[in-house]
């Protein structure tokens, strides 16, 4: 019989914002299946629990500990779950560029190992940051696992939005508001005229240039920097946010009318 892969949102960084649903996946899985956006990994890497031994005269394999150590998803759920680190590990390449067929070669490949491990009776756990379902890597895997006849399932976790609405104190909608999720690494100049909230994910690359945008638009941003980890940073209004922000920011653009949204 053949293992379940099962995504798996470890929220938006707080480990007590896991759900109990995923707390409760992990324990009974055989295995961790990571991402690793690091270039220097290649080709998926299964390693078992445990240290790691190499065997004399022969060249070790890549720096797990290294990428181990940078995987915010695995912080995250070690912090629920600390007999996570009994689990087997399959670290994936997922590296971020844009070459759509680079792309599709390297998650052909994930998939295909992650299907070796389903076919061996392994259920399978796949960290990420948030929600599964919002712009992750996870997916790309668990579509083609789907196609090719495995069985998935999805656990959803706190989505970084909602969690820095909850950190700034402040609604992302009310009564008949809408909500708009942008990737803010790509053109989003005619997308911050839609009504309502936007929400602009994965910014800290381009910050400089989203905050120009809002100023030539003259509209005000929230933004939470690293939300519910140690480094955690908040920002009330556009000019309090710096021009150089990390990976994890997020940030809540209200219409001009203000923050408060209409009245109840």
């Amino acid at each position: 019989m053949s293992g379940i892969f099962t995504g798996i949102g470890t929220g938006p960084g707080d480990p007590e914002l896991m759900t109990l649903k995923a707390v409760k996946v992990i324990c009974a899985c055989s295995v961790i299946a990571l991402p690793v956006s690091d270039p220097t990994l290649e080709k998926p890497v299964y390693e078992a629990a445990g240290p790691r031994t190499e065997e004399p005269g022969k060249a070790s394999g890549p720096d797990t500990g290294r990428y181990l150590a940078k995987c915010v998803a695995w912080q995250i759920a070690a912090g629920a779950v600390p007999e996570i680190g009994e689990k087997d590990r399959i670290w994936l390449p997922m590296p971020m560029i844009k070459d759509k067929e680079k792309l599709k070669t390297i998650h052909d490949r994930d998939a295909e190992a992650l299907a070796e491990l389903l076919d061996a009776g392994k259920d399978v756990a796949f960290l990420t940051l948030g929600d599964p379902t919002v712009y992750s890597t996870c997916m790309y895997v668990h579509k083609r696992l789907k196609r090719m006849g495995y069985e998935t399932r999805i656990v959803p976790g706190i989505p970084s939005f909602c969690a820095a609405a909850a950190r700034m104190d402040v609604p992302l909608a009310e009564n008949r508001q809408e909500i708009h999720i942008l990737p803010a690494s790509y053109d989003i100049e005619n997308s911050l005229e839609l009504p309502g909230t936007k929400v602009l994910m994965k910014a800290g690359r381009k910050m400089a240039d989203v905050k120009r945008l809002l100023h030539e638009k003259g509209l005000d941003a929230m933004m939470v920097e690293n939300c519910g980890m140690e480094e955690e940073r908040i920002y009330l209004s556009t000019g309090d946010i710096p021009e150089e922000a990390g990976y994890y920011s997020l940030l809540v653009v209200k219409e001009k009318n203000g923050r408060g949204g209409e009245r109840a």
